[in-house]
């Protein structure tokens, strides 16, 4: 095995989030679920129905992604589609009993998914977001944020 203190910190970010994604995945499959599955749930949740190509905007993937993850939610019974009443070539997306009580577990299982305790999780999760925030603006063509909260981050450089 590689010498991790020799590799740089965005190859130990991308490592660490897919080992922490596959961990996940396997937690959520005994549910029906996978990681995109359970975002796309969660945009369903918090804004209730809406067509496919809104649903792939707002959780930032392809419509092709989207309409694989949708299949298989569908195929668990997590969501119903419908053709749209305004617009017969789109579907409207809701999620279901099912999905809301899969979601539920979810997050459950998310809340234990590493373990807090041994890695300063407060700490790491701040800095995460300003990455998140700071790259992904960059990704999604949106204007960078003028500043980032840094009252619970440490030991960041000001962004400027």
């Amino acid at each position: 095995m590689p010498d991790l203190n020799d590799w740089t910190t965005p190859r130990l970010l991308s490592t660490a989030a897919r080992l922490v994604e596959h961990a996940w995945n396997e937690e959520l499959a005994v549910l029906g679920l996978t990681h995109a599955g359970v975002i796309a749930l969660e945009v369903l949740d918090a804004e209730g129905s809406m067509v496919q190509a809104r649903l792939s905007a707002k959780v930032r993937v392809q419509a092709q992604t989207m309409g694989q993850t949708l299949s298989r939610l569908e195929a668990h019974g997590h969501i119903s589609r419908e053709r749209s009443h305004h617009d017969g070539r789109s579907q409207r997306v809701a999620v279901s009993e099912s999905g809301r009580t899969a979601l539920v577990k979810a997050r459950a299982l998310d809340r234990k998914l590493p373990p807090r305790d041994e890695i300063g999780a407060e700490e790491l999760r701040d800095k995460l977001v300003v990455v998140i925030r700071w790259l992904g603006s960059a990704r999604w063509g949106e204007e960078a944020p003028e500043s980032v909260p840094t009252a619970r981050v440490k030991n960041l450089p000001e962004q400027g």
